[in-house]
Parts: structure tokens; C-alpha cells; sequence
């Protein structure tokens, strides 16, 4: 008998007694839930993931964890990812700095308050001068992704980006002022650096997620982040489950077209953060870059969320 013939009777038993606890809490919170189809969006998420993505559905198809408050996460090392791209920030809840011929872009800016505590000396640590931030590229409109925006506005006359369907609630919440609105289809540019937003409406109305070159010596990858990842069951409406799976059926579709092969997140509690930063520190001349998982791996990535998506839809007992 092989491995995987072996494994079969455990996988088995454990997606039963896993679906009978879903199928449970999804009943009492929903009497319509279809338990055929919770198991079938479960098990094809399952699937999907195989070993490599099991971090990823554990999150997205499991309970949530129990701790979400990125603001009190140790701070994150930092770190330089590729040759332009340098990793900041608290451990689970990021921020990335990219290099360009003519400053420096941020995608995300990190926790109001913390601005001098963790965002600045993280640059400085990087060795990156903050002084040449140009450009503030924020994912979506919630505080923990736009709270530093308002200091680098202020002291760095950074612009800042941002979908013009969540610039209301930033201005509104003590963010920037209203400065440049991402539009999909219209690349953000930064010296010799080309950004592609793609507007991914669900977590919030302007979620943005974004693809761009990223360098490891003589060789290119499309770097893919998907700037809105859902943490917690119940935040958002079942119509806003709906537009999150079209978001991420578009993004898909973009990510295929564009050839992205690196998956970045600015929550990393489920891609294996600590372990391709590790990877990294100990890579040799001429092995594998860990942060690159090849397209067809992204492509299954952004369908485990999917699938779970429409779990989470299922268990609800609402239309898919």
C-alpha cells in the first residue's frame, strides 16, 4: 500500500468529523444551509490546496484565529525580498517597499501612531532613506493600511493612492487628504517602475490588488498581492461574499494574463511567511527563490480562497 493509500482512511475521517462540526454551526446559524453543498465548496478547497496551500485554506475554510490584532504583533525584522522589494512592518500586518530609479513606493503604510515606533525605523533598518518615499499606495481602506498615510503626506509630501470608492472613509477616519485615486487599467508609475492596480471590490468598495516586476539578479517575476484578504467569518454581508469571489475570479484572470508568479500578502497569517523568510536567509547561489511559486501555484492559491469563499457562502444557507 503507498502513502497517499495509506493517508486516504485519515483524510477521510478528518473531513467527515471536520464537516460535521461546520455543517453543525452552519445549521444553528442557518437553518436553509445545504450541508451537500458546504462539503462540496469544502472539499474542493481542500483540494485545491494540497501541501503547499494548506496554511492558506486552514485560515480561509477554518475557525478564525483568535489573534487578529495585527497592531500588537511583534515587529517584523526587516527584510529585502528581491533586489527592489523590501518586507516591514509588524509580523501580521505588512508593509512593502519598493525601489524605483526615482524614490521609493510603499504599498501600505501601517498603524497610525506607529508611524516612528515601527513604519520609519523599519525603513531605516532596511536601509532605505525615508526621505525618498514618493508614493503611497494603500490596498484598501481600513486603519490598519492607511493610518501611517496621513504622517508620510505630512512630512515626506508623499502621494498618496487610493480607489476612489474608499477615499471617503480614509479622508472621513482621520487618514490623508484626498490626494491620487487608483484606476484600473491606468498603470501607477514611478520612475522606471510600473505598477498595475486591479480593482477588487468585496472586503471593502475599493479593495485594490496589485501586480508588479519584481528583480532577482539577471531574472523578472510578477509579483501578485491581493490587497484585501478577509480575516474573520460574519464581517462581511453575503452580497459582499458574492462581489469578493467575482473579485477574485478577476484578479485571477489578470494575475494569468500578466504571468504572476510570486504571492505577496499584507496579512501573512497563512503564506508561510516566517518559513520563505528563513529560506531566504539560507539560500545558496543558484537556488530556487522561495518567494517564487510559479503561476500555476498563485492560480490554485487564489482558488482555495475562493472555494472557501463559497463555503462560508454555503454554510450561511445563502445563494452562491
Amino acid at each position: 500500500m503507498n502513502q497517499e493509500s495509506r493517508l486516504l482512511p485519515i483524510f477521510t475521517l478528518f473531513l467527515a468529523l471536520h464537516l460535521c462540526v461546520a455543517t453543525a454551526q452552519a445549521q444553528q446559524a442557518n437553518s436553509a444551509a445545504d450541508p451537500v453543498l458546504v462539503r462540496e465548496h469544502w472539499n474542493a478547497a481542500r483540494l485545491l490546496a494540497g501541501d503547499d496551500w494548506r496554511e492558506a485554506f486552514d485560515f480561509f475554510c477554518g475557525p478564525p484565529p483568535e489573534d487578529l490584532d495585527g497592531s500588537v504583533s511583534p515587529i517584523l525584522e526587516s527584510a529585502q525580498l528581491f533586489d527592489n522589494l523590501y518586507i516591514l512592518g509588524r509580523s501580521r500586518t505588512v508593509v512593502y517597499a519598493l525601489t524605483t530609479s526615482e524614490g521609493i513606493v510603499l504599498i501600505d503604510a501601517g498603524y497610525l501612531g506607529q508611524e516612528e515606533s515601527v513604519l520609519i525605523p523599519g525603513l531605516i533598518q532596511a536601509g532605505l532613506d525615508p526621505q525618498d518615499i514618493k508614493l503611497v499606495i494603500v490596498a484598501h481602506g481600513h486603519r490598519d493600511h492607511f493610518g501611517g498615510a496621513k504622517y508620510l503626506q505630512a512630512t515626506y509630501g508623499a502621494r498618496i493612492v487610493v480607489t476612489e470608492a474608499d477615499w471617503e472613509a480614509v479622508s472621513h477616519s482621520g487618514g490623508p487628504t484626498k490626494d491620487t485615486a487608483a484606476v484600473e487599467g491606468i498603470p501607477l508609475r514611478l520612475g522606471d517602475t510600473e505598477i498595475t492596480p486591479i480593482l477588487i471590490p468585496g472586503h471593502t468598495p475599493g479593495g485594490l490588488g496589485l501586480i508588479f516586476e519584481v528583480k532577482d539578479g539577471g531574472r523578472t517575476h510578477q509579483a501578485a498581492l491581493f490587497g484585501g484578504t478577509i480575516l474573520a467569518e460574519g464581517r462581511i454581508s453575503d452580497d459582499g461574499l458574492r462581489q469578493y469571489i467575482d473579485s477574485l475570479a478577476h484578479f485571477a484572470e489578470k494575475a494569468e494574463e500578466m504571468g504572476a508568479d510570486v504571492e505577496l500578502n499584507n496579512h501573512p497569517y497563512f503564506n508561510n511567511l516566517e518559513v520563505r523568510l528563513d529560506a531566504l536567509a539560507d539560500r545558496q547561489t543558484g537556488e530556487e527563490h522561495p518567494f517564487v511559486i510559479g503561476p500555476e501555484s498563485y492560480l490554485r492559491f487564489l482558488s482555495v480562497m475562493s472555494e472557501c469563499t463559497k463555503t462560508e457562502l454555503a454554510q450561511r444557507g445563502a445563494a452562491i
